[in-house]
């Protein structure tokens, strides 16, 4: 996939990062913190893939625009479709004490910002 990384992709998917991506670094990193965070989502070798996500977009928001590798912008296109299709299926009501939130929260979202 590095050969499709130009310019002009990697703008695109920069900017849609820290569009869906409302929560700043150690807001993250406290969160991960949380029961609540690590009780949602899929678990691999008992971290989900959202909390294990988590960790990976508190470094990225840490790294220099400059300094950001193909793997981090891979990742970014990731927590960029993930956020996309999970705000798609937002529940009625209330969300606030939500798996649905919780989720979102890992991936760096919180659906409560937006209200």
């Amino acid at each position: 996939m590095a050969d499709d990384w130009n310019d002009e992709k990697k703008d695109d998917v920069y900017d849609t990062f820290y569009d869906r991506v409302n929560m700043q670094p150690k807001e993250l990193e406290e969160w991960l913190e949380t029961e609540e965070s690590k009780s949602v989502g899929d678990k691999d070798d008992g971290e989900s893939t959202g909390h294990r996500s988590g960790r990976r977009i508190v470094e990225i928001k840490r790294t220099a625009k400059d300094d950001l590798t193909d793997s981090q912008y891979e990742h970014m296109q990731k927590v960029n479709g993930y956020v996309s299709r999970h705000l798609s299926q937002r529940p009625d009501g209330d969300v606030e004490d939500t798996d649905w939130r919780y989720s979102l929260m890992n991936w760096g979202h919180d659906p409560l910002k937006d209200d």
